[in-house]
């Protein structure tokens, strides 16, 4: 990526009403201590690209990492969970019910 600007517009956003103000809430998963908030989803938007936008330059300045766009990111589609020993039976049995890999029965539940 050449530019900051272009890190914005890769990164990942997610806007939702609050029906308490009556205002939208836009937030950057890549940033997630960041908030901004909008009229319409339209301005919330906005504002959060700018306010990320103003991150990353300060990111920079003090010579710290960009985050990197989820959607640049090469995932494996794998990862490992930790869990007790009992709640790893009792999964290892219910899939087995079911007939189903361990695997494919945690992936239905997600």
């Amino acid at each position: 990526m050449k530019t900051l600007k272009e890190f914005v517009n890769k990164y990942s956003y997610n806007i939702e009403f609050d029906s308490d103000d009556n205002i939208y809430i836009a937030r950057c998963a890549e940033l997630p201590s960041l908030a901004a908030h909008g009229k319409t989803q339209e301005d919330a938007l906005k504002k959060i690209k700018v306010a990320v936008l103003g991150a990353l330059e300060w990111i920079k300045e003090e010579g710290d990492e960009i985050p990197e766009p989820f959607c640049l990111h090469k995932f494996s589609g794998e990862f490992r969970v930790r869990m007790p020993p009992e709640k790893h039976r009792k999964i290892a049995i219910e899939a087995n019910l079911q007939g189903v890999s361990m695997n494919q029965f945690i992936v239905s539940k997600l």
